[in-house]
C-alpha cells in the first residue's frame, strides 16, 4: 500500500507531468452532470476538492453557475487549469492542501478525490466536509464499492462508509450508481448526503 509519503505534493505533481492520469474521464461524470442539471441556484457555492482537470467545473460554468472553487495540490495542473478558465470569472482556482482551506460551501462534489487520499487521512476527511459545509449543506458524488490492490485509488465498501460518514451527515441517496462509465459499472456508489449539525 503506498504511504502517506508518496501521496504528497510532488507525487501528485509527478502524476501530471507524466500524464498519469488513469482516473481522468476526460468529460464530466455522467452522474455528478445528471445531479448538477436538478439544481436550480445558480449562485450555490460549490467547492470541488482533488479537482484534476476540472469537467465539472466547466460543465458548470457552462451551465450559468457564478460560484465555483476548485483546489489540488498539483502546481503543474493548477497552472494549466489557470490557463484554461482564463476567461472565466466565475471560478477560483486555488494551489494548495484540501485540509488547510477555509471557507463554507453549499454544495461539495467528490470525484475521485477520496479515493485518492491514503485511508487513514478519511476520518479527517468526513470532518473536514462537515466544517466547510453550510448549515444543510450537501457532499454530493461517487465513491468505489471495490476493493483495490495497493492504492491509489483506494477503494471501499458500502458498510465502511456509512460507518464513517453516519455521525457526521444525513444519508439523502446512497446507491449503486446507474449511469458509471462502462469500466467503472456497478463498482460506483452515488451518494447526496447532508450536513448534520454536529455540536
Amino acid at each position: 500500500m503506498a504511504n502517506e509519503k508518496q501521496l504528497d505534493q510532488e507525487y501528485w505533481n509527478n502524476q501530471y507531468n507524466t500524464n498519469a492520469t488513469g482516473w481522468d474521464l476526460g468529460k464530466v461524470s455522467p452522474s455528478i452532470k445528471e445531479y448538477i442539471d436538478t439544481l436550480k441556484n445558480k449562485n450555490s457555492r460549490i467547492l470541488i476538492p482533488g479537482c484534476g482537470n476540472s469537467y465539472e467545473a466547466e460543465y458548470l460554468l457552462g451551465q450559468g453557475f457564478t460560484n465555483v472553487t476548485v483546489i489540488d495540490i498539483a502546481p503543474t495542473l493548477v497552472e494549466s487549469l489557470q490557463e484554461k478558465f482564463k476567461n472565466y470569472p466565475n471560478i477560483k482556482i486555488m494551489l494548495g492542501d484540501f485540509f488547510a482551506l477555509k471557507g463554507k460551501y453549499d454544495l461539495i462534489l467528490e470525484q475521485a478525490f477520496f479515493c485518492a487520499l491514503s485511508p487513514t487521512l478519511r476520518q479527517k476527511y468526513v470532518l473536514k466536509m462537515n466544517q466547510l459545509l453550510v448549515e444543510n449543506g450537501k457532499l454530493v458524488g461517487l465513491l468505489f464499492n471495490k476493493n483495490f490492490d495497493g492504492g491509489p485509488p483506494f477503494g471501499g465498501s458500502k458498510a465502511e462508509y456509512e460507518h464513517l460518514f453516519k455521525n457526521y451527515f444525513e444519508f439523502k441517496i446512497f446507491e449503486l450508481c446507474h449511469n458509471s462509465i462502462k469500466p467503472r459499472a456497478n463498482s460506483e456508489l452515488f451518494f447526496e448526503f447532508q450536513k448534520k449539525d454536529v455540536k
